[in-house]
């Protein structure tokens, strides 16, 4: 038996790039100071020697047309519609599913209400290389999980792990979490690249062969994006987010990719000491114990895929005690505040330099849709002059930089939202209001501008 020795080699954080070499920038994708070191085992034979050879029949193939994809045979419906939305309809079967998420966010939860949820008659294999099936059990009663569906295995290393898969053949796959998992073909530390990217690629190859769906638990690391190898995130066929504070109750479970359906939609929850909760209502959730009659505060509606939400959007504007003043957004992006601050003092007529302004949205959720520039604009007006905006008004609108009001998308959906929540009054780019029927939207005020001086006047 030819004898293995170790070998010294650099492979990138970002795209997996391995070199003999440390190199400052990585010369596969450009990135710089991502080289880290790591040690593998390296057969005296060479690369060559360690590969087998590929058998006749191993290899299966099938007609295009033959193929059944049935809905009930090509999705597994979980029965939380959050998640289900997310996914596009369910769990397609034989995906491989990555989810990320800071510490504390709920990712063991969910999928552990996973397990509970999902039909009957369907068998899961829990892996678990972090906790003993002693603490598995004592969460699941927590969270009233009978777990009668459910096999536990405590494993961390991947070739017995696939080999279970192979045995048992669940209907569905936990692995929690990817970074616990080491392989016996690499003989670094459990958590390296190296050692993520070959666990993911015996999971994803077990995952297509057999037709299982997995899910991998992946840690974050301090710039919130899933730790280890970036070639990760491109073989898996959906990567989920747990985004939300952890001092706050709510979660948003986002998909930044998804082969399988939109990237735009969210699902919501609400971390309680039972495990996570849907919120059917995120409007009507954010909304609650909003202060009337108060300057500062405008609400807003975005687009979350097919979703309208209504958010409070809040603003405070005070005379600053510093040389330069204070410029803080927390749901907003910074940058974009910062231009419609400009838009405000150069077309609104309002003077903001010797001022602080602070912008924050309410509940942890995060405006990046420009149909929010109005409300915010509306927002800090109101802060500057110390004027209430009538209660039950919402602003819908993108600002251009010539202080114009621009249309957005969805108005239809948007104003339907907000008749549904109970709001009587709408500032909307003029233009859009045209195509509209105003009957279509009883109890509704719709009132349309056409640039920002217009909306504030309104008010």
């Amino acid at each position: 038996m030819a004898k293995e020795k170790l070998k010294t080699i650099y492979v990138c954080n970002a795209c997996g790039e391995q070199s003999p070499r440390w190199m400052g920038r990585c010369p596969s994708c450009g990135e710089w100071n991502t080289m880290v070191e790591d040690v593998v085992r390296q057969p005296a034979g060479g690369v060559k020697a360690a590969k087998a050879p590929v058998l006749a029949g191993e290899v299966r193939s099938a007609r295009l047309y033959d193929i059944d994809t049935n809905d009930e045979r090509s999705r597994i419906v979980t029965g939380i519609s959050e998640l289900d939305r997310v996914l596009g309809g369910g769990i397609v079967i034989g995906s491989v599913i990555l989810l990320g998420g800071e510490p504390g966010a709920g990712k063991s939860t969910l999928l552990l209400q996973i397990c509970a949820s999902i039909p009957p008659g369907l068998h899961v294999l829990y892996v678990t290389g972090e906790e003993s099936v002693r603490q598995i059990k004592l969460r699941a009663d927590r969270l009233n999980v009978s777990g009668e569906n459910v096999t536990v295995a405590a494993e961390t290393e991947i070739e017995s792990v696939v080999e279970l898969i192979r045995s048992v053949h669940p209907d569905l796959v936990v692995v929690d979490s990817i970074q616990t998992m080491h392989s016996g073909a690499v003989s670094s530390s459990a958590g390296s690249v190296s050692q993520v990217k070959e666990c993911s690629g015996q999971l994803l190859n077990a995952a297509k062969t057999l037709e299982i769906p997995v899910f991998i638990v992946g840690h974050v690391n301090k710039d919130g994006a899933i730790a280890g190898p970036k070639v990760m995130e491109h073989i898996v066929d959906t990567v989920l987010y747990f985004e939300g504070d952890r001092m706050l109750p709510y979660r948003i479970l986002r998909a930044v990719k998804n082969r399988y359906g939109s990237t735009n939609e969210i699902g919501m929850f609400d971390m309680t000491g039972d495990g996570l909760r849907e919120v059917v209502n995120p409007s009507k959730l954010l909304l609650e114990g909003r202060p009337l009659g108060v300057s500062g505060n405008c609400v807003a509606c975005t687009m979350e895929g097919t979703r309208p939400i209504l958010s409070e959007v809040q603003a405070l504007v005070t005379k600053s005690s510093f040389p330069s003043p204070r410029r803080t957004t927390s749901g907003f992006d910074f940058n974009r505040a910062n231009l419609l601050l400009a838009v405000i003092e150069k077309r609104g007529g309002y003077f903001l330099g010797t001022l602080d302004v602070y912008l924050n949205i309410v509940g942890g959720l995060r405006l990046d849709e420009t149909a929010c520039d109005l409300a915010v604009i509306l927002a800090v007006v109101s802060s500057l002059l110390d004027k209430p905006i009538p209660d039950g008004t919402v602003a819908i609108g993108e600002v251009g930089l010539g202080g114009e009001v621009r249309s957005v998308s969805n108005l239809d959906t948007r104003l339907r939202e907000a008749s549904r929540i109970g709001f009587s009054r709408v500032i909307a780019p003029k233009h859009s209001l045209s195509q509209l029927d105003p009957a279509a939207y009883p109890g509704l005020e719709l009132a349309g501008v056409s640039s920002i001086r217009g909306a504030i006047t309104l008010l």
